[in-house]
């Protein structure tokens, strides 16, 4: 009988019902793993599910029965994939659940910001409009979306995505080609030309080694229209230090954020000091973890784990 081993429990939200394979197997779970405990967990696994768990080549060096891992997210940065292709481990992602809900987080991000509504409400809990002399008043900045522009970096399924609600709401959409491209796939606009025109700038794409801090100094200084910048994607792209230099020195208008380079943030985190500000907006890697996005992450999982045994790998890597 086949051991599944599920490391991370808790990553995926109490709503989600968590179905099982329907081959012969048993079945562990555990709420978190710590790194120390990985070896021990896969140790005698023969399949093992992880979201953020990360999976080195020290642990599979001890998983001698292990044939199969399924990542329940995109991002397989946390798996060693070249260790465990020696192994003959299939390693398999889930991909397109987010479809909506990463989208629709990202322009919750940018509405709040575009027409200030976190100033706003902090202004009526502090009082302000309850001291006006008329029925409202303008401590913040309205900007409409219809008629500005919106950059988008990474052109994916979610990118994409991205790109239909902004021309649905009357925008018009750039797509960044790579940083430092000297020539472009058609349907690009050169890197540095979106920095220069866009109103918005929205990333949306993996963590990779050329990708780590994407926009740093050198691009803010680029920001001729002050652009409000929305990261949905993952920590590291924007350097965090730049960022907040950024808005003091006002080269960008604002900054929604649902990704940070480590997560939780460590207290010396410098956005942790400006959240405060009602052009920063910062929420806990949740736009992928709508109710109907994680319930279809886990059927893909599930449906990864039953491909395999029926020697039909999905999603390999």
């Amino acid at each position: 009988m086949l051991k599944v081993v599920f490391l991370d429990r808790d990553t995926i939200g109490p709503s989600v019902t968590i179905s099982r394979p329907g081959f012969a197997h048993e079945w562990f779970e555990y709420g978190k793993t710590p790194s120390e405990d990985v070896a021990a967990r896969i140790a005698d696994a023969d399949m093992v599910i992880t979201n953020k768990v990360p999976i080195r080549a020290e642990a599979l060096a001890s998983a001698s029965r292990l044939k199969m891992i399924a990542v329940a997210a995109t991002g397989y940065d946390v798996i060693d994939l070249a260790a465990g292709k020696e192994r003959g481990i299939t390693v398999s992602n889930v991909r397109g659940y987010a479809v909506n809900t990463v989208p629709e987080h990202t322009f919750a991000l940018i509405f709040a910001l575009r027409r200030s509504i976190v100033g706003f409400r902090q202004d009526v809990i502090a009082g302000e409009w309850q001291r006006a002399n008329q029925f409202c008043f303008f401590n913040h900045p309205i900007r409409d979306l219809a008629g500005s522009t919106l950059g988008i970096f990474g052109r994916g399924t979610l990118g994409t995505s991205v790109a239909r609600i902004g021309e649905a709401l009357g925008m018009t959409v750039l797509f960044a080609g790579r940083k430092g491209a000297e020539t472009l796939e058609e349907g690009y606009t050169a890197f540095d030309e979106v920095l220069e025109t866009a109103d918005i700038l929205s990333l949306h794409v993996p963590l990779t080694p050329q990708t780590r801090d994407l926009i740093g100094m050198p691009e803010f200084r680029k920001m001729k229209r002050q652009p409000l910048i929305i990261n949905t994607s993952r920590g590291g792209l924007v350097n965090e230090v730049d960022l907040v230099r950024a808005l003091d020195e006002g080269l960008i208008a604002g900054a929604g954020f649902d990704v940070l380079t480590k997560e939780p943030p460590a207290p010396d985190n410098p956005l942790l000091a400006i959240l405060d500000r009602p052009n920063v907006i910062v929420t806990p890697h949740v736009a992928w973890a709508s109710d109907e996005a994680m319930q279809s992450l886990w059927a893909q999982v599930i449906g990864h784990l039953e491909s395999f045994v029926a020697g039909k790998p999905t999603n390999a890597l």
